[in-house]
């Protein structure tokens, strides 16, 4: 699924257990490149390096595990809200509804 220079790194070989293809789509493209890419040292060495001088900065390795750590609090934080919420339910159910088009793209897949 997703490809490194030469060589191949598969998104489905680096998790196990009970998740979907789109869990891990979700986690690594959104969750964790957002994270990332809201660090200014990353942009800055982005900018000024090149792709492999980039992938072998220490800097790289210690914002990952930032963004992972900062994920997993995140998601915790929001997913516990929304267990012990009816409101926050009902808020997720409204947005989902009426403004991330659920209802219309259950319905595509379904009929595709």
């Amino acid at each position: 699924m997703l490809r490194r220079s030469g060589r191949s790194t598969r998104l489905n070989d680096l998790f196990e257990g009970e998740l979907t293809d789109q869990d891990k789509l979700v986690y690594v493209n959104n969750v964790i490149k957002g994270k990332l890419l809201e660090s200014t040292t990353l942009q800055q060495q982005a900018t000024n390096n090149t792709k492999e001088q980039f992938a072998n900065s220490p800097d790289l390795k210690t914002e990952l595990l930032n963004a992972i750590m900062g994920a997993l609090d995140a998601h915790t934080a929001m997913s516990t809200q929304a267990l012990n919420s009816a409101s926050v339910q009902g808020g997720l159910k409204d947005i989902l509804l009426n403004h991330a088009q659920l209802y219309e793209t259950l319905r595509e897949r379904a009929a595709g």
